[in-house]
């Protein structure tokens, strides 16, 4: 297997100067994950070529009334099609390289699935958060060209997050900054030109929104999907690693439950309700497999109440696969969901579940009631195995009969060699798990084991004696549950700071313009008060004071005194800034608050299957014309500019598409679909 965080590829970088974020990873490394990730975007290119030409097809098919063009039409659509199937195939065999993910340390465990990162294509926030910064705040923009480099930075970073906390925090910066920027810049009447896209981690299909709520579900799945493939690196031969891999998948569920209640209507299908469903199971499930093998790591003894509790945990194990197989067999999960996830899960549930029958096995097999064994114990115990004892069998009868006994644990074992043989089977019929040779061995040596058990007990005579094998109850002692995401541990500044307190200077309000008061104090006496927290407000105005014939209005707020901003100063220090001015005329800057219009739904568009494609494609379409009218496409840039501004936009190094045009052209090429609700922007 290869590691896919060396030491020398694929460390976080030290903090910046600023402290406001780590950098990500190398995207140059040469590590096992990196090159998925290279692997990822280029298939994503070539699905959105793929899905282009068929789009493309349909719509001449649609228009053409000549069947010599149809025939050419339909032939061709027929080869796009066969593309797009072998497009899928290939992503799923990135979806089930599991081995890149795992451990290093040699293991002799059932591999565990990590989901990828989502891909995403650069944005340029420059010009629209300029922009607005003029229009709205009424502020010289440039004085936040570093603000803005800050945040372009930080999300160039979030492309390749490494693969430890330092990460995870660093994503999690990302998404509670965006929240920021969300009410600062991004006003419920109107879109801000600035298109966000983002390619589904199971079909690969593009998708793209004016919408920020695009941008915060997809960092909330990298989240998860980041916390995952911390669990599957977390060394599984140890109490510790297996602890922090439970732990890891708990906070992976946690992350994605969290993502299916608060963003309802996500676009995309790896980020629907019903798939977010599947996820939440399949790292819940696989957070209970790594609690078993926590408490089955010193050893199984081979004593009768020991053996009793690692039955019933491992068939509780069997049981959430079980679960999670059938989840995933259902619509709409079923079409998108990778086959051979769906058949390791079909795997592990037999697996695990042979493994009880197994251990029943054992019990029946290999112990036999003794004159000093607690009777009423052991009865109890086994009798809890099982909702219903065969008939003719009781559970003080089948402990004390050696014959009994013997009949059912044969049975026992005949079941799960049976389950054993099945996930040998199908194991073999998916071609991708076939190639992961630890699965292999373990699945035949579980089998062998079983047999050799069966070998051992056989008669000539036991075939007429055949009991049949009662299920077994799951119980476990260690129940998992999902972790929601603390976001109130990770410490995040605003990197919009001194545009001022968020509660006022917000996208949501509406202010004049700054208006300059200059005045003298009549008397010592201002002529009006000061009241409120930061910024401090006009009120109790004298009409006739000489603040209020030069433009003082009740309620206005105080943005700077003799040129300095006073925009997070309270009361007592813009008095004092006052006082300070001595017998000088007092100058200084209000705005006043306007009514606001009316707010527009913003919810993100909701996912449907019937609209596919539609306006993600027409923009996307839209961002090659512009590359095709101005300049032909640069050279592809490195992913992360390490140590400097991200000032200038660079290509992804993940071989997404390279040249973006300014945001001043794209909000001219949007102006045709302002206004269109963001209801109906699907893929």
């Amino acid at each position: 297997m290869t590691d896919a965080l060396p030491p020398r590829g694929c460390q976080a970088a030290e903090p910046a100067e600023d402290s406001y974020f780590r950098k990500g990873c190398n995207p140059l490394a040469e590590t096992g994950r990196s090159k998925l990730q290279n692997q990822r975007a280029v298939l994503n290119q070539q699905i959105l070529r793929a899905v282009r030409m068929r789009a493309g097809a349909e719509n001449l098919l649609r228009a053409t009334t000549n069947n010599k063009v149809r025939e050419q039409v339909l032939l061709e659509l027929s080869f796009v099609n066969s593309d797009l199937q072998i497009l899928k195939e290939e992503l799923e065999g990135l979806n089930i390289s599991v081995e890149v993910y795992q451990n290093t340390e040699e293991t002799f465990s059932i591999p565990l699935v990590p989901l990828g990162l989502k891909e995403t294509k650069e944005v340029d926030f420059t010009l629209p958060l300029k922009d607005f910064i003029l229009e709205h705040y009424s502020e010289d923009s440039c004085e936040y060209e570093d603000e803005i480099a800050d945040l372009m930075d930080l999300r160039q970073a979030c492309r390749t997050p490494s693969r430890d906390e330092a990460g995870i925090e660093m994503l999690i910066s990302y998404f509670l900054q965006l929240g920021y920027v969300e009410n600062r810049f991004f006003p419920p009447t109107r879109h801000m030109g600035v298109l966000f896209t983002w390619y589904d981690s199971f079909t690969g299909v593009p998708v793209c929104q004016q919408n920020l709520l695009l941008e915060k579900a997809s960092i909330l799945f990298n989240i998860g999907a980041l916390y995952t493939q911390i669990g599957t690196r977390c060394n599984r031969q140890t109490q510790n690693g297996l602890e922090n891999a439970v732990d890891a998948f708990q906070r992976a569920a946690g992350v994605l439950n969290y993502l299916k209640e608060t963003f309802t209507h996500t676009p995309s299908y790896d980020m629907s309700p019903a798939m977010l469903n599947v996820l939440v199971k399949m790292m819940l499930a696989q957070a209970q497999e790594c609690a078993f093998e926590q408490i089955s790591l010193p050893g199984i003894r081979n004593e009768f109440f020991t053996l009793v509790k690692m039955t019933q945990e491992v068939a509780k194990v069997g049981e959430v696969y079980m679960m999670v197989n059938t989840a995933m067999t259902q619509e709409p999960v079923k079409e998108n969901i990778p086959y051979s996830w769906s058949k390791l899960v079909q795997i592990k549930s037999d697996h695990y579940r042979a493994l009880a029958h197994y251990f029943v096995a054992t019990i029946l097999c290999d112990h036999e009631l003794q004159s000093s064994d607690d009777e009423d114990q052991q009865e109890k115990a086994l009798s809890q195995l099982y909702d219903y004892m065969p008939e003719g069998l009781m559970a003080l009868t089948v402990l004390k009969d050696k014959v009994q006994r013997k009949q059912l644990g044969k049975a026992h074992l005949r079941k799960a060699v049976v389950y054993h043989e099945e996930a040998l089977r199908v194991c073999g019929l998916c071609k991708k798990l076939r190639n992961i040779d630890v699965l292999q061995e373990v699945l035949t040596a579980a089998h062998k084991r079983s047999l050799l058990k069966y070998a051992q007990q056989e008669k000539e005579d036991d075939f007429l004696s055949l009991i049949q094998t009662p299920d077994i109850v799951p119980k476990t002692e260690h129940k998992v549950e999902t972790i929601a995401p603390q976001f109130s541990k990770v410490k995040v500044k605003d990197f919009f700071h001194r545009l001022g307190p968020l509660s006022v200077f917000s996208a949501k309000q509406r202010w004049t313009a700054p208006r300059t008061i200059r005045f003298h104090c009549e008397a010592g006496e201002l002529g009006f008060s000061l009241k409120g927290g930061s910024p401090v407000q006009i009120y109790c105005l004298d009409p006739a004071c000489s603040a209020a014939s030069m433009g003082l209005k009740e309620g206005d707020y105080i943005v700077s005194v003799g040129g300095v901003d006073c925009k997070w100063l309270g009361v007592n220090e813009v008095l004092e800034k006052f006082k300070s001015v001595g017998e000088q005329p007092i100058e200084f800057e209000v705005i006043s608050c306007q009514d606001t219009t009316a707010s527009m739904h913003s919810k993100s568009a909701t996912y449907s299957v019937g609209m596919q494609k539609t306006y993600s494609l027409i923009c996307l379409a839209m961002e090659e014309d512009k590359i095709d009218q101005t300049k032909k496409a640069p050279l592809k840039l490195p992913f992360l500019s390490w140590g400097t501004k991200n000032r200038q936009k660079a290509a992804s190094t993940l071989c997404l598409p390279s040249a973006v045009a300014g945001s001043s052209q794209t909000k001219k090429k949007l102006s045709p679909f302002a206004l269109l609700n963001t209801e109906s922007s699907l893929y």
